[in-house]
């Protein structure tokens, strides 16, 4: 072929199967990776005998070795490498709004086939403030019902399994009420229900967040949130709803019994397959 250059440089010179080099970084305190084989994610916090030890937002602790390419960061391979500094005053570790542990630059996962559900929207608001952080990470999709009265057939669609867990979050779980009836016909082993004790999602909040002592008792057969809306003088329970949301920042901000019952909900959906 002719020197004219009209197609550039011979593509089959030099060494063109070279493969990317896979670069090396320190393995510093509090860097968030991700295993790339178990997809066990968290930020360094030690060695031992030759690896690498990673705690998750959970606390839980696991050990890896040093092997070429064994890790993610921010979705890229990468090989760790022990940093010549000490490692005995680490950084101020930084939590998010629920408490964890932030795993800073790790992207969002795509989207798992678990799933978390929610009564309605102002749940899946709350959940989203507080746990939404953790949730991006772990890959789990909060999708809000409307109403549990048709659970057991919702449940029955989904198709829950090994792989594709479900998780429910209900209001006012309490013995002997409609809700606990409802949730009663669902036995799926894939499949976990909490609550809380509180009527209405709202009342999860801690009062004094929004002004309030306590939270107005509303007479049976009264719609809650309107009944609220009515004791405490707003118009209507959207202004409200704003209100009540522009004052909840982290987990401290809600009562104790929907922490608990969202903590089992996404410990249960992001269990590793077998």
């Amino acid at each position: 072929m002719g020197g004219d250059g009209r197609y550039g440089d011979d593509v089959l010179a030099g060494n063109w199967r070279r493969r990317r080099t896979v670069p090396e970084v320190d393995a510093e305190p509090e860097l968030v990776v991700e295993d790339a084989d178990s997809g066990f994610c968290g930020a360094v916090v030690g060695f031992e005998s030759g690896a690498v030890t990673l705690e998750d937002r959970h606390g839980r602790r696991r050990h890896f070795p040093l092997a070429p390419a064994a890790f993610l960061l921010d979705g890229q391979p990468v090989t760790l490498r022990r940093p010549t500094q000490s490692m005995a005053t680490p950084r101020q570790r930084q939590r998010t709004a629920s408490g964890s542990v932030a795993v800073g630059r790790q992207p969002a996962r795509v989207a798992q086939a678990s799933r978390i559900w929610v009564e309605g929207v102002h749940d899946a608001a709350l959940v989203e403030r507080i746990w939404g952080d953790d949730l991006r990470v772990e890959g789990v999709v909060v999708e809000p019902l409307d109403g549990i009265d048709d659970l057991a057939a919702e449940v029955a669609t989904f198709a829950p399994g090994p792989q594709r867990r479900l998780g429910v979050l209900v209001d006012h779980l309490v013995p002997g009420s409609k809700e606990s009836r409802i949730v009663a016909a669902v036995t799926s082993p894939y499949v976990l229900v909490t609550g809380h004790p509180y009527v209405d999602v709202w009342q999860a909040v801690k009062p004094d967040r929004v002004g309030l002592r306590q939270w107005p008792q509303v007479p049976r057969g009264q719609p809650w949130k309107e009944g609220v809306c009515a004791a405490v003088g707003v118009a209507e329970p959207a202004e409200l709803w704003r209100r009540i949301l522009s004052n909840v920042h982290s987990y401290q901000d809600v009562e104790t019994p929907l922490i608990n019952a969202m903590e089992r909900l996404i410990d249960f959906v992001t269990v590793p397959p077998e």
